[in-house]
């Protein structure tokens, strides 16, 4: 008689997890507008990589575009960070949004008129950048003041279910309307789908936060969130093995209109399917995190989804099968998430709060500011080799990585202890 019960109650708990962080008001307002937001930027995404392969032909082209497109989180993401630990995040994140929109609006009016070049793109993009510069590490370490320490990584890995279900929709979307209403359409939808997000912000609930006068410059502080990442170990192994995998591995996203148009044949709703199986990938394997609470062996979950990543991307580069090259890209987003956010995880866990926001700009850095370089030199082997080659030697140096990274970090390096790490004493 006790079996059944007990079989009821573990139900219960385990919806509960999945779904945790939406016991908190915050977080649903972030979730709906971020969730509205997010779809018009994929098709924007997707619409402006069609677009400027159509503008230039040139896989070198596609990569210097991305490039301008990050270089500013390159520059800029550890003054955001230490900017985002004195101010309120939730006005920096509308200011962000806004800009965005304006950008998105922006990029619409010159493809409407039909004078877009790739100068243009590549311009916008560097001032959208800018914009993710800030919004990163102020969205990054805002999660933990809309739900708590106990309910982070479920926020996060919702966070990154809610990222890639816009990844399914949005890439879908484009593909079938970039014939009806072209680019410029994509562009427009992506403007005012920024309103939702700038809603949900204006609509949340904080208590006023209490001003302190900043005690140091922003340099020094700056230089007080390095000192402190490079004197934990398990952090200098978790941001190094972001940034290889962020500058080798991820790259692959830049080369997707070629295998899209010339490897697979597949068109421009081909390539808005491909994009769409990557997202559906990774939405399950956020719900997957999301469901199974604080894992504690988190090391495996890391390498685990390092080393599923590359084998699916592997594949992804050698297939010539349409509906396998999907179905490899759906692997190849399941085990990404599954890295990515457990290394987001682990990061947030080893950070006391008043080091949270310069802590994730230097997480911004090493998971987006070496993109660009990661994107110069994937779209320039594509153009001197091809872009399967170019994918596989990327996918060998992120395997070099995990193994040197799991022979430098013993398990026991990575077990967290119950508090949390205390600040340095000039903190």
């Amino acid at each position: 008689m006790l079996v059944q019960p007990r079989r009821l109650v573990t139900g219960r708990i385990r919806w509960r997890i999945t779904f945790a962080a939406f016991k908190h008001r915050n977080y649903q307002l972030f979730f709906g507008g971020q969730l509205v937001s997010l779809v018009g930027t994929w098709m924007q995404t997707v619409a402006e990589g069609w677009l400027a392969y159509q503008l230039t032909n040139s896989a070198f082209a596609l990569g210097a575009i991305r490039f301008f497109h990050t270089i500013p989180i390159t520059l800029f993401s550890l003054l955001a960070g230490a900017v985002a630990d004195r101010s309120e995040k939730r006005r920096i994140l509308i200011a962000t949004q806004a800009l965005s929109m304006v950008l998105a609006a922006a990029l619409a009016a010159l493809a409407y008129a039909g004078i877009i070049r790739p100068w243009h793109i590549a311009l916008l993009g560097f001032f959208l950048g800018l914009a993710s510069a800030f919004d990163i590490p102020a969205r990054q370490s805002f999660v933990v003041e809309m739900v708590g320490k106990e309910d982070l990584m479920n926020a996060i890995a919702l966070n990154s279910s809610m990222f890639n279900g816009a990844r399914i929709v949005g890439p879908a979307i484009a593909g079938l309307l970039l014939g009806p209403i072209g680019a410029a359409g994509c562009f427009l939808i992506n403007a005012f789908s920024f309103l939702a997000v700038i809603g949900g912000y204006a609509a949340m609930d904080f208590p006023k936060p209490a001003q302190k006068p900043p005690s140091i410059s922003l340099k020094a502080a700056t230089l007080e969130a390095v000192r402190y990442v490079l004197g934990d170990r398990v952090l200098r192994a978790a941001l190094s093995l972001v940034s290889v995998v962020s500058m080798f591995g991820w790259p692959y996203s830049v080369l997707m209109p070629i295998f899209a148009r010339d490897v697979l044949h597949a068109g421009a709703a081909g390539y808005g399917y491909l994009m769409a199986a990557n997202g559906v990938g990774a939405f399950f394997g956020a719900m997957t995190l999301a469901s199974i609470g604080n894992y504690p062996h988190k090391r495996r979950l890391v390498f685990g989804g390092l080393f599923g990543f590359c084998g699916m991307l592997l594949l992804f580069a050698i297939s010539k099968i349409f509906w396998l090259s999907a179905l490899a890209l759906a692997g190849t987003g399941y085990f990404m998430i599954i890295f990515f956010a457990t290394a987001n995880t682990v990061v947030q866990l080893r950070v006391p709060d008043p080091l949270r926001g310069r802590v994730m700009g230097i997480y911004s850095l090493c998971f987006l500011g070496l993109s660009p370089f990661g994107s110069l030199i994937a779209g320039t082997l594509a153009r001197l080799t091809t872009a399967s080659l170019a994918i596989v030697l990327g996918i060998a140096i992120c395997i070099l990585a995990g193994f040197i990274t799991m022979w430098l970090v013993p398990p026991q390096a990575v077990k967290e202890s119950g508090n949390q790490p205390e600040l340095p004493p000039e903190a």
